[in-house]
Parts: structure tokens; sequence; C-alpha cells
């Protein structure tokens, strides 16, 4: 579903990623944190989806955030939040207030929720090629991208 132009690169490895320890930042970082902010850095946006975790952000997604609290990578990158399902506000709230206070450009309502919990594989394939599906995922990327080309001079690849 994504625009033409646009490509989307999907960073699903978040157990690679050591536990955050300040004592571990600068010359110290590891080389997978390194690699994972080096990929943050090159993309113009972010779009973060995240199961809850016991009505929580799972620890992994929070780790990798914090490895990013004292770098300079995410402050000004557009975030939006994706969602796959019909519960969890719990956790979106709190990563909606994490996200706010490590990202300038979280922009809050550009929000997506699909709702596939509970589904069959042959359901979600079927849901995710209905036409009001598809003008949802549309209207959010449209949107979350003219975010992107009004906030940043790089070109969206």
């Amino acid at each position: 579903m994504a625009p033409e132009g646009v490509e989307f690169i999907v960073f699903s490895r978040l157990d690679s990623l050591p536990i955050f320890s300040p004592d571990a930042e600068g010359a110290l970082t590891p080389e997978v944190v390194c690699d994972f902010i080096k990929l943050v850095q090159e993309c113009d946006g972010l779009i973060i989806s995240s199961p809850e975790y016991a009505r929580a952000i799972p620890g992994g997604l929070k780790n990798a955030i914090d490895w990013m609290v004292s770098r300079f990578e995410i402050v000004d990158k557009p975030v939006a939040l994706a969602h796959a399902s019909h519960r969890g506000d719990d956790m979106l709230h709190s990563l909606r207030l994490v996200l706010s206070t490590v990202s300038s450009k979280f922009f809050e309502d550009h929000f997506l929720r699909i709702s596939l919990i509970g589904k069959a594989p042959d359901e979600v394939y079927e849901l995710l090629r209905s036409t009001e599906l598809q003008k949802d995922v549309s209207r959010f990327l449209d949107t979350y991208l003219a975010e992107i080309r009004g906030s940043s001079s790089q070109c969206i690849d």
C-alpha cells in the first residue's frame, strides 16, 4: 500500500538491542545499537507499531527508545503510530507520552488503528484487501507524508 516513491523499512529486531545503560553510551555504545541509530537517522520518519504487554509499552520498544533519549537522531524526526488491535489504549497513552518527550515532531493525531486481533490469516488478508481499509491506510500515509515533506528538506525514499 506504499505510495509511489516511498520505501518502508521494517525494523523488527528490538530483541537484538542490549539493555540500555547510560554507562554504555558514547564510545562504548554497542555496534548493534549504532546500527539501529543509523537506521533511524537515515529515515525521513518513523511509524511505530507495537502491541501492548501487560497494559504497558513492551520492554523491547521502551529499551530502543531509551537508547535514543540522549541522542539527537529522533528529536526532529516525524513520528506517527499504527496499532493492530481494538485494545491497548493504556499502552498507547504511555507511548504517546514517551514519544512526545523524545521527538518534537511526534504527530499524535496521525494514528492508524486496524483491528487484527483474533483474526485468522485469511481474515487478515481479506481485511487488508478491503477498499475501506485501503482508503484508511492511504489517508493516514498521505497525511503523514505531507507532514514529513513539510518538515524535511530530504526526499522521501
